[in-house]
């Protein structure tokens, strides 16, 4: 019975970080899509005279940032 219970509770754990590591990265799937979102917004701010090169490469250097971090997986979502 006890080897039962190890092994149940060993499949639980198991599952539980299963779980949180989907979890962690479903979030960052959606933080780099936001960031790519971002950098749109400052390169047609750019485009149309009310955002600056700058504005535009901080917001590039934040999606190479997150995709270094957590791979390009979310440039294709």
């Amino acid at each position: 019975m006890s080897g039962f219970l190890d092994r149940a509770k060993e499949q639980a754990q198991r599952g539980l970080h299963q779980g949180k590591q989907k979890i962690d990265d479903v979030q960052a799937q959606r933080a780099g899509q936001d960031l790519v979102k971002r950098l749109g917004e400052a390169y047609y701010a750019e485009r149309h005279g009310t955002g600056t090169p700058e504005g535009t490469q901080k917001a590039l250097d934040a999606v190479e940032n997150h995709a270094r971090t957590h791979g390009e997986d979310f440039l294709r979502g």
